[in-house]
Formats: C-alpha cells, sequence, structure tokens
C-alpha cells in the first residue's frame, strides 16, 4: 500500500464525512476499516441541524432522499418547541445510520478515495517525517506510511490507545438494550416511556413494518459482554416490562451497551488526531455523538488538507482541539444531564413536573409533530 497524505482510520460516519472533506481539499487519504463489509447498524437515527448544514454545504442531504424533519425536541425527555425560536433549529428525525453510511460513502466512492475493508490496525509509530501505521488485512499483516492519521475508530479507539492519548472517563452505572425488529407492531414510545425504579422503554417507528426499540434497566449488565446478546433476552425483557410480546418477530441486528462515557485528553498528539467517538464517547442519547462527530470532521477537514499540501502552517492544527475539545466537554457533560433526567427513578419527579406537565395537558402527539418531505436541494429545512 503507497504512502498517502492522512490515513483515516474508521468508515462510520466521522471517518467517511473526513475523509471526504480532505479529498475536496486536495489531500490524498486512504480509509482502512476492521469490518470487512459495513455493519448495517442504525444505532444514532439522524442528526441535529447543524450537522444537517454541514452535509447541505457538500450537497449531501438531498442525496438522503426523504427524511423527517422534527420541530419538537427534546431534553432527557422533557420536550420542547423548536418552532418557537426565530431560526430553524429542527433536526432530521428517523433516519438511519446505515442510510447516511451510504450516501457518505457513495460521495467517497465518486472522489476515488479508497476504502480498505477487513483491515484492523495493530500498531501505530511517528517518525519525523510522519506515522506508520501496521495493520492485519485479507492478505495478512502490512504496514501503510502518511503525513498524519486521524482516529475515527469509536468508542474503543485502536488509535487513541495506540497513541497513549489518556481519556477522562465515567464509570457505567446501568445498561442497555437495543434491537431492530419487523413483523409485530409495538405501540410506539417515540421518546420513551418512564416506568417505575428508574426503567425506561422506547419504540421508534421506523417505517415498511420495521420498529427500534431500546429496554434501559438498572438491572441490566452495565459492563455487557461484546456479541452475547439474544433477541430472546430483549423479548423477555420487553414483556417484562410493558406486558407486550414481541417474541415472534424478525431481529434485524441487536446490540447491548453500558451508560459509560469519556472524553480525550487531547484531539491532538502530533501527527495522530481523534475525531468522533474516538474523542468523545457518550451514551447513546438523541445522535448527538453522530452529529458532533460528522461537526468534528467538518472543522478538521480543511485544515488537514491545507496543511499536507503546504498552504497552511501545522500550527493550524492546535485549533481544532481548542475548538472541538469545549464542544466535547460539554457533549458529556450534558449527555449526563440528560440521562439523570431521561432514566431517574420516582426521585426526579419532582425535577420533571414543572416542565413535563403543560406537555401532558396537550392534545398535540409526539407522532404528528414529524411531518415528511424532501427539502429543497441544499436546504437543511424550512
Amino acid at each position: 500500500m503507497k504512502r498517502t497524505d492522512v490515513i483515516v482510520v474508521g468508515a462510520g460516519p466521522a471517518g467517511l464525512m473526513l475523509a471526504g472533506e480532505l479529498r475536496l481539499g486536495g489531500a490524498d487519504v486512504t480509509v482502512l476499516d476492521r469490518l470487512p463489509a459495513p455493519h448495517g447498524e442504525s444505532r444514532a437515527l439522524g442528526f441535529n441541524r447543524r450537522a444537517a448544514e454541514s452535509l447541505a454545504q457538500r450537497g449531501l442531504l438531498e442525496r438522503l432522499g426523504e427524511v423527517r424533519w422534527g420541530p419538537m425536541g427534546h431534553f432527557g425527555g422533557v420536550r420542547f418547541d423548536l418552532g418557537m425560536l426565530d431560526e430553524d433549529h429542527s433536526g432530521v428525525l428517523g433516519l438511519s445510520q446505515a442510510r447516511t453510511e451510504e450516501a457518505l460513502g457513495g460521495r467517497l466512492a465518486e472522489l476515488g478515495v479508497p476504502v480498505r475493508r477487513g483491515h484492523e490496525v495493530t500498531g501505530l509509530r511517528q517518525t519525523p517525517e510522519g506515522v506508520v501505521v501496521s495493520f492485519t488485512g485479507p492478505d495478512g499483516p502490512g504496514e501503510v506510511s502518511a503525513g498524519y492519521v486521524a482516529g475515527c475508530d469509536g468508542a474503543g479507539s485502536a488509535v487513541r490507545a495506540l497513541a497513549g492519548i489518556p481519556t477522562r472517563d465515567r464509570e457505567p452505572t446501568r445498561g442497555m438494550f437495543t434491537a431492530e425488529i419487523s413483523g409485530v407492531s409495538p405501540r410506539p414510545r417515540p421518546i420513551g416511556e418512564r416506568l417505575p425504579g428508574g426503567r425506561m422503554v422506547v419504540c421508534t417507528p421506523l417505517g415498511g413494518g420495521r420498529f427500534r426499540v431500546v429496554v434501559h434497566d438498572p438491572d441490566l449488565p452495565a459492563r455487557p459482554e461484546p456479541g452475547a446478546l439474544t433477541f430472546a433476552q430483549v423479548a423477555d425483557a420487553w414483556r417484562r416490562l410493558t406486558g407486550e410480546s414481541i417474541d415472534g418477530a424478525d431481529c434485524q441486528w441487536l446490540w447491548a451497551c453500558g451508560n459509560s462515557a469519556a472524553l480525550a485528553a487531547e484531539y491532538r498528539r502530533g501527527r495522530v488526531l481523534l475525531v468522533g467517538d474516538a474523542a468523545h464517547e457518550i451514551p447513546p442519547l438523541a445522535a448527538w455523538g453522530l452529529s458532533a462527530g460528522l461537526q468534528d470532521a467538518v472543522n478538521l477537514g480543511w485544515k488537514l488538507a491545507a496543511v499536507v499540501r503546504g498552504q497552511a502552517p501545522e500550527g493550524l492544527l492546535d485549533t481544532y482541539h481548542a475548538e472541538r475539545h469545549p464542544v466535547g466537554e460539554q457533549l458529556v457533560r450534558d449527555s449526563g444531564a440528560a440521562s439523570k433526567l431521561y432514566l431517574g427513578d420516582e426521585a426526579m419527579d419532582p425535577a420533571m413536573d414543572p416542565v413535563t406537565r403543560p406537555w401532558t395537558r396537550s392534545a398535540r402527539s409526539w407522532a404528528n409533530c414529524w411531518p415528511t418531505r424532501t427539502p429543497p436541494s441544499g436546504s437543511p429545512g424550512s
């Protein structure tokens, strides 16, 4: 594999977005991803207004086709009307992460950016001239050198660990089960239904007879074993908390996780940079992580491309940490506060009551706040 300007490790939304930004800026870039093919899982269902604007600026929003824009937002289950603001802050709702990745991947193919799948990074060393990345691929072990490497490889980032970048961690205290199913029709609960004891169930209709079901329960493992979850466990937990049976459903994919959070101490260490979940890990919550990752990529992409092309001093890269690390800090802090509201037990009721009471009197349903339309080209909303 020949030397390149930048190696992007990870072909999720943040990595694909960054690779596209780098190529548009004139940099040579190669993407390495450990999976042999896209996993097809959609852990995030949409993104916020600012991420939508970034996609629209690149002509990517229209590639997503028909999307739903939500004038209603919520923080920890406390709903608020974004339409009351002078500027439209509505985000995209119910859009599968797989569709977002497909659109971003399609752009990379058009730009001629290679995505090397089945390549797992195993080593990294910085030199005065650049970075050497070791990997294991379909043809065995190998190495590739570059001027810089960007770790976009998720919460358990190999790049972050190999670069020795520490994190400030919030230990997990509870677990959650997620499944995407079809063949049954559970009652929709798009932003969740709080249950006694700090439990919650979520059921989000995805269209085409598919549903996303999520079980939040303090009794679930806070550190679940990867790949050990079965659909029978999800169905049992759903029946126990709701009284509904989803046993006969067809399950497209499963996921178990805890509510840990982490923030990298440095977004840049020499020639290594961190983007997306590799820089800021939060529990799954309203696609905040995906939205922040896309915006990380937009902030870094043009800067790194300018540096490798000799159009800007290397010190420009320090502004990436200076501008995005505070956003990561706020993201981790806000996710902790929102989770406390969202998943708190009865002790949180006095805090929730003053702000939720108006909505319980309203006849306006959440489902009716999801208009479906195709946005005009280049526009992230109306």
